[in-house]
């Protein structure tokens, strides 16, 4: 990679990370659901400028329902809980492992030695991180957030069985997730309507002040549009193993970010088990030496929008 790429990379991975405290941030007063919901719907207007991908309607509603609804309504979910933004980044990180055991069941991938260890090695993370989580996050956020991560996995073998990942593919990842945004809005709403109540979206409506609109605006313009249009003209000039392990700045984004504006220190043992999970994140993203049988290249997700 070049210097200007590389800079690239870690402006992308910047603006990845620092969108969990800009999530945190603008959620205050507003119900979880209903804010996924409207992030979507901004999102969602990109259909107007932004090609099709090349893939079937069900690809389409598939990706939308687990790695946009399925995984944002958790997350945001575990962050209204009290689950602090940089830790939430961290188990987010779980979703490579994660893709890398769905796509062993489904697809009968099977992975390398290093994707093993590399799952292995997060697994250990994940259970430093679970047992030594902070007071202030209950126990269901750190399980909502984890089930985000699943969420999105299954997210990530769902595109990667449409093939259609590639950058040189109407714009790849990018027309894919703007795309699957339309399937997103309307589902939020109506379990925002059951679960938070009629009476939390009024109030959210009332509420929807001038900070909810710049988080909205941060998550849905810079992280997804602006982000993924940068990281997937990275993927067309670089191999991807050069440019994807740039993601993993994200969680530490993320958790500086939280400490400094914040005042949210994640205690030893979250940091403990969240360095040894990304280690397991590195591991599996990282290239094989040797000409095995073909593991399971969806080590390569999506990233963080």
């Amino acid at each position: 990679m070049t210097r200007r790429d590389m800079l690239l990379a870690a402006m992308v991975a910047t603006l990845w990370g620092f969108n969990f405290v800009v999530i945190d941030w603008g959620m205050e007063g507003i119900p979880p659901l209903f804010f996924v919901a409207v992030r979507f719907a901004v999102v969602a207007l990109a259909v107007v400028v932004v090609p099709r991908p090349l893939a079937s309607w069900k690809t389409v509603v598939g990706v939308g329902l687990f790695m946009s609804l399925g995984q944002f309504a958790l997350l945001y979910t575990s962050i209204a809980l009290g689950l602090q933004p940089g830790v939430a980044a961290l188990l987010l990180q779980a979703q490579v492992v994660l893709t890398i055991v769905v796509a062993a069941l489904a697809l009968r991938e099977r992975p390398s030695r290093l994707q093993t260890v590399g799952v292995l090695v997060g697994t250990i993370g994940l259970g430093v991180v679970a047992l030594g989580r902070g007071g202030d996050a209950p126990a269901l956020a750190v399980v909502l957030c984890l089930l985000a991560a699943l969420s999105w996995a299954i997210g990530n073998v769902i595109s990667r069985r449409a093939g259609i990942v590639a950058p040189a593919k109407r714009l790849g990842a990018l027309s894919l997730t703007v795309w699957s945004s339309l399937v997103v809005p309307l589902p939020a709403l109506a379990l925002s309507a059951l679960i938070e109540g009629p009476d939390a979206i009024a109030a959210g409506i009332e509420a929807f002040g001038w900070r909810p609109i710049v988080s909205t605006l941060y998550t849905a313009g810079l992280c997804t549009l602006v982000g993924y249009a940068i990281f997937n003209a990275l993927l067309a000039r670089n191999r991807s193993a050069s440019v994807v392990p740039w993601v993993l700045l994200a969680p530490v984004v993320a958790m500086a970010s939280a400490a400094l504006l914040l005042g949210q220190v994640p205690n030893l043992w979250e940091t403990i088990g969240g360095a040894v999970l990304v280690g397991g994140v590195f591991i599996a993203n990282a290239p094989a030496r040797t000409r095995a049988r073909p593991a399971a290249s969806v080590v390569e997700p999506v990233p963080q929008r």
